[in-house]
């Protein structure tokens, strides 16, 4: 059984400046890919788990998220640091695409995408935790049985190594 960190993306990863899916919309949280580093070494899995409602809004579409998550794995090798896996969410109840219009189980504070992140990685969920900047991230870590961490800014590396500390 695996250890995993999961990680919400806008506001944990990178700032969250409105639906960023550009290049040029990156910006990385202070000490965001030491602390990914520091999880790579300590042997935890990193997968990222984020809602795009972007994507249900019009506003981009999967392949552009796609694009962005490969341009931030990109980013993070310079820190000698890499994110396991991502798992996104493209729909919301209030989406414009009828696709994407709906209130799907993967939408946080929903569990889906911890829950099968967990079946398909194999992760041991006592030792393994999630760390996002929203009320929904902390929720959908305890609708999965994980234990969750609000992370409201600063450096993030500094709140990782206080984490760890415990586990």
């Amino acid at each position: 059984m695996n250890r995993c960190v999961f990680l919400d993306r806008d506001g944990v990863i990178n700032m969250d400046t409105g639906y960023p899916c550009r290049q040029s919309d990156l910006q990385l949280i202070d000490g965001a890919g030491n602390a990914i580093a520091r999880l790579n070494q300590q042997g935890f899995l990193v997968i990222i788990v984020t809602n795009q409602s972007g994507v249900a809004r019009g506003y981009f579409t999967e392949q552009d998220v796609h694009q962005f998550h490969q341009y931030i794995s990109q980013e993070l090798k310079t820190y000698h640091a890499h994110i396991d896996a991502f798992y996104l969410c493209p729909y919301h109840p209030d989406g414009v695409i009828e696709t994407y219009r709906q209130d799907h189980p993967d939408r946080k504070p929903n569990p889906g995408m911890i829950e099968r992140a967990c079946q398909e990685w194999s992760i041991d969920r006592e030792r393994s935790f999630l760390i996002g900047d929203r009320d929904t991230d902390i929720e959908a870590a305890k609708n999965a049985n994980i234990q969750g961490y609000l992370f409201s800014g600063g450096n993030l590396d500094h709140f990782v190594q206080k984490i760890l500390q415990e586990f």
